[in-house]
């Protein structure tokens, strides 16, 4: 059989959930609350447009030509300043680019997994990082969350049992559930990490969407504090702030990782494409940013109070649900036994999508979950999209 050709770390790959309910997102008539895809009329077309037009009167020698894998430098400073507002400080030295977030968590797994090393997550977590680290052949672990992140007491008591290599996390607006770890949770974990020397991986695509007026000090920020950044690795992207398309985005490391990393990436794909680079760098420089991510979290906000309040008006009978404090997502639950991935089929018919929650699970799932994405939708369509759901009930 010609399957047996295949390398035994990918027998067991299966397709992305998310990518496989696309096909059905784009369906006439189909309300999509699925893809954690960035609404598209919020791309800043006519900066994008200004950036692209210097790149192509000032920069094109080097934005059209091969470039260095760590990534541009100019671009890598211009990081340095955005991550500085996160309360992380870091030389440009520091930051590798890379096509997007996944790419990071590629890397970071191809460079740090050994085959049966343990990679504890949150109970849902992201769906990708899931698909890298059984790629990387990691045992997998999980703690649970509640309103306030990860139980970091039960991963605790996790380490006390048994040697782990990595805590991969998003503890800012996560995906799948929509919470935020809690400020002193976030200083337990990163003294946790340094008192057992595990690894911490921050996954950080959301904190600029952020509804409060509170801001989340990140993991590393909180490394810094307890001399502990030799085990806290962060990476961050532009995907869901500029462009998803552009494919860039960036891994702070510390100083024993970096040249692993460097040369992964040579071996991946050489360099982050130095048209994308150089696009977002001179996006930057014309300082529309700020701007940006203020209409970004307004409509966002505005998207997510009116599903939350459809589902409390409509479902709330039938769903409990977290009401996040910004990002993307939304994480509900049956109040009853359920199973979200059988009922997929019955919204469907209803033209309403949605990821069940089964699939953010490494092990146990409760299939009594589902995500929703508020995002690329309008209001009137996220109205609809309730009702739709709401006709669907058994």
């Amino acid at each position: 059989m010609s399957s047996q050709k295949l390398a035994s770390r990918v027998k067991d790959l299966h397709p992305s959930a998310i990518r496989e309910l696309l096909k059905h997102s784009k369906m006439e008539g189909v309300i999509s609350l699925g893809g954690g895809i960035p609404n598209p009329q919020l791309f800043d077309t006519e900066g994008l447009q200004i950036a692209l037009d210097r790149v192509m009167s000032s920069d094109v020698n080097e934005a059209f030509q091969y470039g260095i894998s760590e990534g541009i430098p100019a671009l890598r400073e211009a990081i340095c300043g955005i991550v500085a507002d996160r309360s992380i400080h870091c030389s440009a030295d520091s930051v590798l680019i890379t096509s997007g977030s996944q790419q990071s968590l590629d890397i970071l797994a191809r460079a740090l997994i050994n085959p049966g090393d343990v990679i504890v997550v949150e109970r849902p977590t992201y769906l990708a990082a899931l698909q890298v680290f059984q790629l990387a052949e990691a045992s997998l672990e999980s703690v649970s969350t509640d309103g306030e992140g990860m139980n970091v007491d039960e991963l605790e008591a996790l380490v006390q049992r048994q040697r782990i290599k990595a805590v991969y996390i998003v503890p800012t607006f996560g995906n799948p559930g929509g919470v935020t770890l809690s400020e002193p949770r976030r200083k337990q974990l990163v003294e946790l990490s340094k008192r057992h020397d595990f690894l911490i991986i921050e996954d950080d695509p959301y904190s600029e969407i952020n509804f409060s007026n509170t801001q989340f000090k990140t993991l590393r920020g909180y490394a810094e504090e307890c001399d502990n950044l030799d085990n806290v690795i962060y990476t961050s992207t532009f995907s869901k702030i500029l462009a998803p398309g552009a494919r860039v985005g960036w891994l702070i490391v510390p100083d024993w990782l970096k040249q692993a990393v460097v040369n992964l990436k040579q071996a991946t794909d050489l360099h982050t494409s130095t048209l994308s680079q150089s696009l977002t760098l001179h996006y930057l420089q014309t300082g529309r940013l700020p701007a940006q991510l203020e209409l970004i979290r307004a409509s966002y906000k505005e998207k997510c109070d009116v599903l939350c309040h459809e589902l409390e008006k409509e479902l709330g009978d039938r769903l409990s649900f977290h009401r996040p404090l910004g990002g993307m997502f939304l994480w509900a639950t049956f109040k009853e036994e359920f199973d979200t991935t059988l009922w997929l089929s019955k919204t469907l018919e209803h033209g309403v999508v949605y990821v069940p929650g089964e699939f953010f699970y490494c092990s146990e799932p409760n299939r009594s979950t589902l995500r929703l994405s508020y995002a690329s939708v309008s209001n009137e369509g996220l109205r609809e999209a309730v009702a739709r759901l709401k006709a669907a009930l058994p």
